[in-house]
């Protein structure tokens, strides 16, 4: 017999999630963006995905509360094995916090179908290389003149296209 006492299982203790802190859309995206995505999304949610139409992307989640599916146009690219999205309305959009709560979605760009998982916020700064690669530099110049703080960096994996 041992003299070591045994030890007694502990009980995990839940993780409570972190919070996300909410970044806000920047002031000219608030004024002049908002209206006139009203007015273009439904233009654009036509081409978006669509082989030779790389100015939008089309995403397809799931409702967090619904349970509904929705298609969202957004401007994602896609660099090796990684699909980064800049976040023009900040990160409290609902299409952001629903591919967040399910942990993935899947996404179409430039005709090419892909699953995409493991969503994360990257902060401007640390998604400098991503962005480089991914994005042209008068893109880049427009976020920054956009205000665009975040993105959303998602790990892709080809799929089928039948469109």
């Amino acid at each position: 017999m041992s003299t070591y006492p045994q030890p007694v299982p502990v009980p995990p203790v839940p993780v409570p999630p972190v919070p996300v802190p909410a970044v806000r859309p920047a002031l000219l995206v608030r004024i002049a963006m908002r209206p006139m995505t009203r007015v273009l999304n439904p233009l654009i949610r036509k081409f978006a995905g669509r082989r030779h139409f790389p100015m939008a992307a089309e995403i397809r989640h799931v409702g967090r509360k619904s349970g509904r599916a929705y298609v969202t146009p957004v401007g994602a690219r896609v660099s090796g094995d990684v699909a980064v999205i800049p976040l023009t309305f900040g990160n409290q959009s609902d299409w952001s916090k629903n591919v967040r709560a399910a942990g993935g979605c899947s996404i179409r760009v430039n005709g090419q179908d892909y699953a995409a998982t493991e969503p994360r916020l990257v902060g401007r700064s640390d998604a400098g290389p991503l962005l480089r690669s991914a994005f042209g530099p008068m893109e880049r110049a427009s976020f920054r003149l956009l205000g665009i703080k975040q993105y959303l960096r998602l790990r892709v994996v080809p799929g089928r296209s039948d469109r």
